[in-house]
């Protein structure tokens, strides 16, 4: 999938379109009962490196959130082996600090994402670690893309989980 190099300019449309593919991704999580969280990783010029779903129920892994794990397989196909230079992270949620740990660590260049999370939220809500001016690399963020839709998602899925 080419999106083109825009989409790493903060073209609206571009990033709207990313969220709804990320969105799609994150519908593959209602299959095994996990947070339906959806990420992508694009490369530089815009190809799609890794799309990812949570699978921690999946896995039985408590680091399996979508964003390590499209991380991980990225790393696997950008060939510079575990930094991501250039890439731009796109996800439905607010990355936890877990994930907004690993983007950085990982060298992403830009975070797009969804749905803002108060509770647990590390991209400007609770904490804003990507951008932590003490950290050697903060990659530029943009949040609350298609958030009415992000947040919809979860919601539908945590009010069917805990009637």
């Amino acid at each position: 999938m080419f999106l083109g190099d825009d989409v790493l300019f903060g073209d609206v449309t571009r990033d709207e379109d990313l969220v709804r593919a990320a969105l799609a991704v994150a519908r593959r999580a209602e299959a095994t009962g996990d947070i339906p969280i959806g990420a992508l990783v694009l490369g530089p010029d815009g190809t799609e490196l890794a799309a990812a779903c949570n699978a921690r129920e999946a896995l039985g892994d408590p680091t399996a959130h979508a964003e390590v794990l499209a991380l991980r397989e990225a790393a696997k196909r950008h060939g510079d082996g575990w930094r991501l230079t250039g890439c731009t992270l796109v996800v439905t949620v607010e990355p936890c600090t877990m994930c907004a740990g690993a983007l950085v660590l990982a060298r992403i260049e830009r975070v797009v994402f969804g749905a803002w999370e108060p509770k647990t939220g590390a991209a400007g809500s609770l904490w804003d670690v990507v951008r932590d001016r003490r950290l050697t690399h903060r990659p530029e963020v943009v949040g609350g893309v298609l958030e009415t839709e992000c947040a919809a998602l979860l919601a539908e899925f945590f009010a069917s989980h805990r009637m």
